[in-house]
C-alpha cells in the first residue's frame, strides 16, 4: 500500500531537520500500535544519514551488543572494549553527532522502563551536556501511550520538557479512507462506512484489508471472523501491556461501553464496584475513552456520557471479547448470527460519529457534538455550531434515509435552539447514501 496522508507530519520533521545546524533537536512520535509511527520516521529519514535502533524486550547487555553492531555498520568509528550500558551507547552517538549531521531513531523507547529506568536520566544528562555542540535529529518512538506520557510529560521525570516536538499520530480521516478505496477502484458509501466502522482508519488495518482484497461488508466481516484471522487477538495484543495486572477490570469496563452503557453509574451498578479511578485513567492516561457533554451544556454540568474513542477496539470488545467463549471454540457461526441480530443497531452511533468527524475535519465549525436532555430525552445526533457566521446545523442520522423525520427533529431541538436565538438553523437528515456528498461538500 502506498503512503497516505502524513504530509503535515513529514513537513514538520523536514523543518526540524533544517534546524539541526548548531544544535540538536529531539522529537517524540507517539500513537496507538499499527498507526504508522515507524513507517513515517523511516520515510522521513530516506536519503539522510540515519541510525535506527529498536528497543526489544531483552537484557540491556544484549541490546547494547546489537546497537554497537548497528553503529559500526553505519558509521566508520572504532569502538573498543565491551559496551554493557545504554548510556555508553548514547555517548558514542553524541560523539558521532559532533562530527556529522545524523538522524537517530530509537523505537519503542518506553521499553527501558522495564529494562533499566536509569536510562532516562542518563539520556537527559548526556543530552543537556551535548545538545548545543552536536547535529542530531533524535526521534523517540513509543506505542504505549501512558508510558510515553509518563516519560516526556510528567514533570517529575528526567526527560520532561526536553522534547522540541511531541507528535501524536491519529488514524486516517474518512477523506483518506475514501481516497484509498478510490485508488483501489472499490469506493462506495457502504464500503467506506464498513471500513470506518471496523478499522477506524488505522493504517495497518487498511493495509491488511487491501492486501487481502476485502472491501465490502460481507468480505470484511467474513475475513474478520475466520480461523487465524489477524484481527481476533489484536485487541488483547494492543492493550494487555498498557493495563498490566489490572487488565480484567479495564476490559470489563470497555466491554460495557462497547454495548452502549455510557454512564458511570450504569457501569458501576453492573460491576458492583467504584470505577471512577479506572474511568479517569482510560480517559487521561490511556487516551482510549472520551467523555462528552450535550452541546450548549455548562462546563460544570453533571450530565455526560463516556464512549470508546477507537472504532476498532469498540468493535473488538463488542463482538470478540464479549463472545470470547464462542471465539475460543471456533464457533464463528454463532458470532455471525449475533452480527445479523445487532450490527444495525450497533452501526447507528458509528454513522453519527462518522458525520461528526467529517464536519470536525472541515474546520468550519467551532463546536460539534450531540445533544440530549436529562434521562436521554430529545436526543439529537449531530449539532454543528458555526460561531463566525452564526449558523447551526442540526441533523438526524439514520442508516435508512426513509426513516428520517425532520418535523420530529425540530420538535426535539426546541430547548436547544433557545440557547442560540440569533443563529440561523439548518435542519437536515443524513443517511448512509449521503456520505459521499457530505465528504465532497465539507472538504478543507
Amino acid at each position: 500500500m502506498k503512503f497516505y496522508a502524513r504530509e503535515r507530519e513529514l513537513e514538520i520533521l523536514e523543518t526540524q531537520y533544517k534546524q539541526v545546524k548548531d544544535t540538536s533537536i529531539m522529537t517524540v512520535i507517539t500513537g496507538r500500535k499499527r498507526i504508522g509511527k515507524t513507517s513515517l520516521s523511516k520515510l522521513y529519514s530516506e536519503g539522510k544519514k540515519t541510525l535506527y535502533l529498536f528497543v526489544s524486550k531483552k537484557d540491556e547487555v544484549l541490546l547494547c551488543e546489537e546497537f554497537i553492531q548497528a553503529i559500526k555498520e553505519k558509521f566508520n568509528v572504532s569502538i573498543y572494549g565491551e559496551v554493557r550500558r545504554f548510556k555508553d551507547v548514547f555517548k558514542i552517538i553524541m560523539d558521532i553527532g559532533q562530527k556529522e549531521k545524523i538522524v537517530v531513531i530509537i523505537d519503542e523507547f518506553q521499553e527501558f522502563l522495564q529494562i533499566n529506568q536509569s536510562v532516562y536520566s542518563d539520556v537527559q544528562n548526556l543530552w543537556d551536556q551535548n545538545k548545543d555542540k552536536t547535529n542530531i535529529h533524535l526521534i523517540f518512538i513509543g506505542s504505549i501511550y501512558s508510558l510515553m506520557n509518563k516519560i516526556f510529560k510528567n514533570s517529575k521525570e528526567p526527560l520532561f520538557g526536553r522534547a522540541d516536538r511531541v507528535m501524536h499520530l491519529k488514524p486516517f480521516s474518512p477523506h483518506v479512507i475514501k481516497e484509498i478505496l478510490e485508488d483501489e477502484k472499490r469506493y462506495s458509501n457502504e464500503n467506506l462506512f464498513i471500513n470506518y466502522l471496523l478499522t477506524g482508519g488505522v493504517p495497518r488495518y487498511q493495509e491488511i484489508l487491501i492486501t487481502n482484497k476485502k472491501f465490502t461488508k460481507e468480505e470484511i466481516l467474513g475475513f474478520y471472523f475466520e480461523v487465524d484471522s489477524p484481527f481476533i487477538e489484536e485487541g488483547r495484543t494492543i492493550l494487555i501491556e498498557e493495563f498490566g495486572k489490572e487488565y480484567g477490570t479495564y476490559f470489563s469496563i470497555l466491554e460495557l461501553l462497547s454495548e452502549g452503557r455510557t454512564s458511570r453509574s450504569e457501569i458501576e451498578s453492573i460491576l458492583e464496584k467504584d470505577i471512577g479511578g479506572y474511568l479517569e485513567k482510560l480517559v487521561t492516561d490511556y487516551n482510549l475513552v472520551g467523555k462528552i457533554k450535550p452541546i450548549g451544556a455548562k462546563p460544570t454540568g453533571r450530565i455526560q456520557k463516556y464512549f470508546i474513542s477507537d472504532n476498532f477496539l469498540k468493535f473488538w470488545f463488542r463482538y470478540v471479547y464479549k463472545y470470547r467463549t464462542a471465539i475460543e471454540n471456533k464457533n464463528y457461526e454463532y458470532i455471525r448470527n449475533k452480527l445479523k441480530e445487532t450490527l444495525k443497531s450497533y452501526s447507528g452511533p458509528i454513522l453519527e460519529k462518522l458525520y461528526q468527524e467529517i464536519y470536525r475535519n472541515s474546520g468550519k465549525y467551532m463546536e460539534i457534538g450531540n445533544y440530549w436532555e436529562k434521562g436521554n430525552q430529545n436526543e439529537i445526533d449531530v449539532v454543528c455550531i458555526d460561531e463566525i457566521n452564526k449558523r447551526m446545523k442540526i441533523a438526524e442520522v439514520k442508516l435508512n434515509k426513509d426513516k428520517i423525520k425532520i418535523i420530529e427533529l425540530k420538535e426535539k431541538a426546541q430547548n436547544l435552539i433557545k440557547k442560540y436565538k440569533e443563529y440561523n438553523k439548518d435542519y437536515i437528515g443524513l443517511s448512509l447514501e449521503d456520505i459521499g456528498d457530505v465528504l465532497k461538500n465539507e472538504s478543507l
